[in-house]
């Protein structure tokens, strides 16, 4: 029996801290620093409890970690001791209230303490531990490092913090899809939701079906952008060896991976293959161009659910976690409304319309899934002619489907596309040229400053919001590289309010904080955009005297702004922006963040004219 201890300050609140010692993202509960430092060195062990595997295992990660970082190689020892000038990695003393994510980490010049009731709040008392490391560690690499002396108690304010990467629209190899789940992993993030099929393409292996990965896993060609085909083949599939490969990867990262099966819409990749289970019976053509497809299963034809249900018995038994996702968006009823088979199954039924055969759809994949014992999941769509008993909702069409499904007293999870699609744009549509939407912007600040919590819901029903969640929808992003640039650095800010109470949330500070978060991806080669330096000018114009009052701003802390005003490109030497500034039009007016005189960012221009 663990001795319950009362944590002093965990009324979560934060002291003050310089930022070049501390900058932790996620914001940790309660923080308290301390005076002086403990010194790693090559004298320095580190011990794990006897008995915990899962402790056990964070201490070789943390070792390993260490090492890449530092140099240091640091022996781990399975071994009750004192953590007298070393860390020790314990259970004993961690009170019940951490739950299983939670932690205390405790530095001091004598010792390094992480003590977590599980395996999980060890891990992320060891990600904050490595982000207390000076960033420049591999510069002083077998050396002395200093680890700044804190007092930490931390846990997560959702249980689902999460990222979904589209493997369904464009495939990603294994190595990448390890790399984002370290991503994930870093940012205590728990959940890799994997988008699996697809309009597309389908990209598991289910081996009763053989044809969906020879026939509905590859396609001609793709849109580069908006309208342009690149004229290069594409596909690609995931073995289900592949797919138990990264379940044990992601688990021992304690990261969640729930796989997506599409139905009933965004089905046509498994209807080339398969076109009997449609409600035309075809034949289908492989999709090129991005789009919502008319084509869906049909609910009127049993093979069909005989289809489906062998397909998730392969998938249950591929992936652990409790929860399998479904789709459920995006479902055009057209075929439906004409299809005799629909039409017999909703009098049959005694269904009043289409809605309600999805409705019906989705219920008789809830009630195989439960035999499974796994819920399901879906967008909020399913909401549409009745929700199934036990479907969780994951509200994408803004926040109306997960506070109604919360007030019906369903678990939601909240990824609003108005705020957590991260294929939108991040800076000026001007300057960014790896986005999708024309008018869609989600800025760093905008993202972080989402609240999934509504005034519309009671604390009771407020209790069904169980987390947060970004999508990277892939149709236009074909390369792993542009994968990273439009996932970080928001990814950091959903990590932050999935994490951290709501009333320690500051943007200010956050951005302060991504300062040392951007030197960090520096060190991975994570490449992050850098659209947070960008310049966002405002103009108050004046037609009486045809001057106009110009300000601006960036998502970046305290930036150094230089601008010119006679058409040529800004320089570290230029002007320096302080405070709104007026001019004459007309006039053209070009800005930029700039660093130690480099220029970070890009260079943002706007024409002041008369009117």
């Amino acid at each position: 029996m663990k001795k319950i201890l009362t944590v002093i300050g965990l009324c979560f609140t934060i002291c003050a801290y310089t930022q070049t010692e501390i900058a932790i993202i996620p914001q940790p509960a309660h923080v308290q620093q301390l005076s002086g430092s403990f010194t790693l060195s090559s004298k320095t062990k580190i011990y794990v409890q006897p008995g915990d595997m899962g402790i056990q295992k964070v201490g070789e990660m943390l070792a390993a970690e260490i090492q890449d970082k530092t140099g240091l190689k640091l022996p781990v020892i399975t071994a009750h001791a004192s953590a007298k000038n070393n860390i020790l990695i314990t259970s004993s003393g961690a009170p019940d209230s951490l739950g299983k994510e939670g932690y205390q980490l405790s530095v001091k010049p004598a010792a390094i303490v992480i003590k977590a009731n599980e395996g999980n709040g060890a891990f992320y008392a060891m990600q904050t531990m490595l982000q207390l490391l000076p960033v420049a560690t591999k510069e002083l690499s077998k050396a002395a490092v200093p680890v700044p002396a804190v007092e930490i108690t931390d846990k997560p304010r959702f249980e689902w913090r999460g990222l979904m990467l589209d493997c369904g629209r464009y495939y990603y190899s294994m190595n990448f899809l390890k790399k984002f789940i370290d991503y994930i992993a870093m940012h205590k993030m728990n959940t890799f939701h994997w988008h699996l099929t697809e309009d597309h393409g389908w990209r598991l292996e289910i081996k009763k079906y053989p044809r969906l990965t020879d026939i509905g896993a590859w396609r001609t060609e793709t849109e580069f952008s908006q309208g342009r085909l690149n004229g290069t083949p594409a596909g690609g599939f995931y073995t289900q060896e592949q797919a138990k490969e990264l379940v044990r990867y992601a688990t021992s990262r304690f990261v969640n991976i729930v796989p997506e099966i599409e139905m009933p819409g965004h089905a046509t990749a498994a209807l080339i293959a398969y076109p009997e289970l449609s409600c035309t019976g075809g034949p289908f053509k492989t999709l090129t161009r991005w789009g919502i497809q008319k084509e869906i299963f049909c609910a009127g034809n049993d093979k069909t659910f005989e289809f489906l249900e062998n397909v998730l018995s392969e998938v249950t038994a591929i992936f652990p976690n409790a929860v399998i996702h479904i789709g459920g968006d995006e479902a055009p009823k057209d075929r439906w409304k004409a299809c005799p088979k629909c039409r017999q199954r909703i009098k049959e039924e005694g269904l009043k319309d289409e809605h309600e055969l999805q409705s019906y759809f989705i219920k008789r994949i809830e009630k195989f899934v439960l035999t499974k014992n796994r819920n399901i999941i879906g967008w909020d769509e399913i909401l549409e002619g009745g929700l199934a008993p036990n479907a969780w909702v994951m509200s994408w069409r803004g926040t109306k489907g997960g506070i109604e499904a919360a007030r019906q007293h369903h678990n939601v999870v909240m990824t609003p596309y108005d705020y957590y699609y991260l294929d939108y744009y991040q800076g000026k549509p001007s300057l960014e040229p790896n986005a999708i939407w024309d008018n869609a912007i989600n800025t760093l600040e905008k993202v972080y400053k989402y609240e999934p919590f509504d005034n519309a819901l009671t604390a009771e029903q407020a209790q069904y919001i169980k987390g947060v969640q970004g999508n990277v929808w892939s149709e236009f992003i074909h390369t792993p590289e542009k994968v990273e640039y439009m996932t970080f650095p928001r990814a950091a800010a959903i990590a932050e309010t999935g994490w951290s109470a709501a009333h320690l949330k500051n943007w200010d500070d956050f951005a302060k904080r991504m300062e040392t978060q951007y030197q960090r991806y520096d060190l991975m080669g994570l490449n992050y955009a850098m659209s947070a330096y960008n310049v966002w000018q405002a103009t108050r114009y004046d037609s009486t005297t045809h001057t106009a009052e110009i300000s601006f701003k960036t998502n970046s802390y305290r930036p150094e702004i230089r601008y010119t005003l006679d058409g040529n490109e800004p320089t570290g030497s230029s002007k320096l922006y302080t405070a709104p500034f007026s001019v004459k039009a007309p006039v053209l007016i070009k800005s930029a963040v700039f660093r130690n005189g480099k220029m970070l960012g890009k260079v943002y221009e706007e024409a002041v004219l008369k009117k």
